[in-house]
């Protein structure tokens, strides 16, 4: 296990607080290594041996590189940039009983309980005037913030009160988890000697903008604790967003590995490499940026037209291409082994998971298992498997999502973790490094 990449991945994970900080640093990543942005409203000129990125509602992105104009057909990986969270509704401030709370909803399929007691900070964006720029027709941009400071706290009710919290307590979103900022003194009155701030005031000093000139914003709550590698022997690591920023960094480094290893062979190469970061899947991904959208679908048709090729050549790479969808799996948990299928019992540190499902929440059938299983064989990767315990059935991914636009071989994969959807995840420290060489190769075969 190379401790530097672990570390390489958690401070990723830190620096990328939201979707739009995920794929703000991804953007950074390709650019570095030589690819070019594309926007979707501009006409495109691809070249063979091009090496391109488009993103999406800042939340989403997609970088391909292009072979050949006689390419044979697309190889995809895709994961996803958000995570369960709570995001803060519009007017946000509640004052009441003494303090200044921040009024969130959830964001995804939240475990509740760790939030607590935990320094919270905001992150996201908010989308502002702008009148500098006369080619903006919109009149408008949108801005990067991140406080990076704790500013919040989701207080635990005393068990002295709460006599059920080790027993089973239920909790009430809006009552329980609305996190505290300040005392009741209101943001807005001065008392001559200081003057309470508010958050939006907050977020619009850290943006450098007037608060006035916020016209809308997405923002969400997150973790100040910083990821770590930890156990008897370092095997393991814990951080907020493994799901599914584990499978975004590496996936991604494995991808530019592959592509820059095209570049000292470029007869190698038959297919188009395509990495996706889509939004909102812990949502049902039924957005413009989600997996539920026409992004990947109208970028294939795109890059294929804009190569002057026929119809029939696109129809016939559509159907010899293959796409993994990459989000992490149950590992087997030591307390709740009951949980888990008798057989199939996937466990830290011992490779990607292949994952399946008889009603198709997850797309692996006998086909596209039986390449994954090929190329790991074939370049010594360590696999596992994963199926829902047939009494406990799991959530879905956006395979499934992303095949009703993109119909084609699709495997789900994922790293083993625990306490998924937790405010603090755990999962092993060597599994990164290979699904990093996972994604290498499958780009690569």
């Amino acid at each position: 296990m190379s401790k530097e990449y672990a570390e390489k991945i958690l401070d990723l994970i830190y620096k990328s607080p939201t979707a739009f900080h995920v794929i703000d640093n991804a953007k950074t990543i390709l650019d570095e290594n030589g690819f070019t942005g594309l926007k979707e409203s501009a006409v495109w000129d691809l070249q063979a041996g091009g090496k391109y990125y488009v993103t999406r509602n800042d939340s989403s992105i997609i970088a391909f590189t292009i072979p050949r104009p006689d390419f044979k057909g697309f190889r995809i990986i895709a994961s996803h940039s958000d995570s369960p969270c709570p995001k803060l509704k519009e007017n946000p401030e509640i004052k009441s009983q003494d303090y200044v709370r921040l009024n969130v909803e959830k964001y995804g399929g939240m475990l509740l309980a760790p939030w607590f007691d935990r320094p919270l900070s905001v992150a996201g964006r908010v989308i502002v005037k702008d009148e500098s720029d006369s080619s903006r027709a919109s009149g408008i941009r949108s801005i990067l913030v991140d406080l990076g400071k704790d500013v919040a706290v989701i207080p635990s009710l005393a068990i002295h009160f709460n006599k059920e919290a080790n027993t089973g307590y239920s909790y009430s979103f809006q009552k329980d988890m609305l996190p505290i900022i300040s005392t009741a003194k209101a943001p807005d009155i001065d008392d001559g000697q200081s003057k309470m701030k508010s958050i939006l005031s907050l977020v619009a000093e850290k943006a450098d903008v007037q608060e006035d000139s916020i016209l809308g914003n997405d923002l969400f709550m997150y973790i100040r604790e910083k990821g770590t590698i930890w156990g008897a022997d370092d095997e393991f690591i814990g951080s907020s967003r493994l799901d599914d920023q584990e499978c975004v960094w590496c996936t991604l480094d494995g991808f530019i590995e592959a592509v820059n290893a095209d570049e000292t062979n470029k007869d190698r190469t038959h297919y188009v490499k395509m990495l996706c970061v889509f939004d909102n899947e812990e949502v049902g991904s039924r957005t413009k940026q989600g997996a539920d959208s026409d992004f990947l679908e109208n970028l294939m048709a795109r890059i294929n037209d804009n190569l002057g090729r026929s119809r029939e050549e696109y129809y016939t790479a559509y159907a010899n291409s293959f796409m993994i969808s990459a989000d992490n799996a149950h590992a087997l948990h030591p307390a709740h082994a009951d949980k888990t299928d008798p057989v199939q019992v996937p466990k830290m540190n011992e490779g990607i998971v292949i994952k399946y499902s008889a009603r198709q929440s997850y797309t692996t059938d006998g086909v596209s298992a039986a390449f994954v299983k090929r190329v790991c064989l074939e370049n010594d990767i360590p696999y596992q498997t994963f199926v829902n315990h047939s009494d406990e059935p799991g959530g879905s991914t956006l395979g499934n999502i992303s095949n009703s636009h993109v119909s084609i071989n699709t495997a789900d994969i994922g790293l083993a973790q625990l306490a998924m959807h937790s405010a603090y995840e755990t999962a092993g420290a060597e599994d990164i490094e290979i699904l990093k060489q996972f994604a290498k190769v499958f780009f690569s075969a």
